[in-house]
């Protein structure tokens, strides 16, 4: 079973790191100083476990467009577990209840590979694919 928690402390906010950095420094070669950002300590960090072990990780923040959810990454052995959802599902579902759908927006930037993994939860693809490190994207905003 994946339990997806809030990063409150320098122990899993380290994992989240390391997963971070196999996922997308290692196997996607993304730049480094691409990968970790200024709005790091603005995000909310969140960690998913599966029997104990750091599995993947994402955080969300708040942005003038509304929420953007972020770095959603799953270490490869994990992949099909159930945590990618696990993580999506969790930010939804803390964001949705108070969430004011008229004026803000969930959103976030897809890997084109994973369009149809954030389709299946209610994500629509918005406009032209862009580069984001390299790697094709899509903007994709919720709908409830």
């Amino acid at each position: 079973m994946i339990q997806v928690t809030p990063i409150a402390n320098p122990q899993d906010m380290a994992k989240a790191f390391d997963i971070r950095r196999i996922v997308f420094v290692i196997e996607q070669a993304c730049p480094p100083d691409e990968e970790y950002d200024e709005h790091e300590a603005s995000s909310q960090h969140f960690l998913a476990t599966q029997q104990g072990v750091a599995v993947g990780t994402c955080r969300f923040r708040k942005t003038d467009y509304g929420y953007k959810l972020e770095r959603f990454a799953v270490l490869k052995e994990y992949r099909g577990s159930g945590a990618g959802a696990a993580l999506l599902n969790h930010c939804l579902e803390t964001l949705s209840p108070n969430f004011d759908f008229s004026s803000q927006h969930i959103y976030l930037h897809a890997q084109e590979h994973a369009t149809g993994f954030y389709q299946k939860y209610g994500f629509t693809a918005q406009g032209d694919r862009f580069f984001e490190a390299g790697i094709p994207h899509f903007k994709m905003t919720y709908q409830p």
